[in-house]
């Protein structure tokens, strides 16, 4: 922000205090929580993140200070849910990435499959993408997430989002444009997986490591300075 724009100190008490508010709101939907998947906490964990956000850039622009909170995936967090509070129906949408890691042993089971069936003509199994047809067709996505390995693929990031709506798509609807209708406010719940949290774990493991050898290290430097005991006192 400019000087002439610059925040006021009424306008970061009252961002401070929108934090405060929104921590008892999210603490009173997890105490009230009605499963794992409860969409009310879900809200007040991204009215918290919004909450948050807006303090410490409030708070910077005033005072150049920032919070020590950091809240996952706040910048990306979607709106909070507006859809209906009794829906008759809801969506699926699920993406996962695989790496083709040992196209030889995609093919094997391709190959299996395709003599299994017993289909006579060219064999579809001979290349990457025809054997890839032939493993999604015969498994559903779900039992190839689990046996990914057998197939020569490696998982990459994934993601399932559930969305509600009053009324069921009619046949054929969205065929065409299957993802492209999602509405965030309607998004009930969200599950992201990827290596990268996975990488922010470690990231903080290492720091904890090189923090406790700093002061292992200190510790042994201060014992090079103690003077040793003369021999008639040991």
């Amino acid at each position: 922000m400019s000087d002439a724009a610059q925040s006021t100190a009424a306008e970061v008490r009252a961002a401070a205090e929108a934090v405060k508010t929104a921590l008892d709101r999210h603490l009173a939907a997890v105490e009230r929580r009605s499963g794992e998947d409860d969409p009310a906490v879900y809200e007040a964990f991204n009215q918290l993140a919004a909450a948050a956000e807006v303090y410490d850039e409030l708070l910077y622009d005033r005072y150049d200070e920032v919070t020590p909170f950091e809240i996952p995936g706040a910048e990306d967090a979607l709106p909070p849910y507006a859809g209906p509070e009794e829906p008759n129906a809801l969506s699926v949408l699920i993406r996962r990435d695989y790496a083709v890691a040992e196209p030889q042993r995609l093919l094997v089971q391709a190959q299996r499959i395709e003599a299994a069936e017993g289909e006579d003509g060219t064999p579809a199994s001979g290349t990457v993408h025809g054997a890839l047809g032939l493993l999604f067709g015969e498994f559903e996505p779900d039992e190839i997430a689990s046996r990914h390995k057998e197939f020569g693929l490696e998982e990459g990031d994934s993601t399932l989002w559930v969305t509600a709506s009053d009324e069921p798509a009619e046949p054929g609807e969205w065929l065409e444009a299957p993802f492209e209708q999602v509405d965030p406010q309607q998004v009930v719940c969200r599950f992201d997986v990827s290596a990268v949290f996975d990488d922010e774990i470690d990231d903080d493991d290492d720091e904890d490591t090189d923090e406790l050898e700093d002061e292992l290290a200190g510790d042994l430097d201060e014992d090079e300075d103690l003077e040793p005991l003369d021999a008639d006192r040991r």
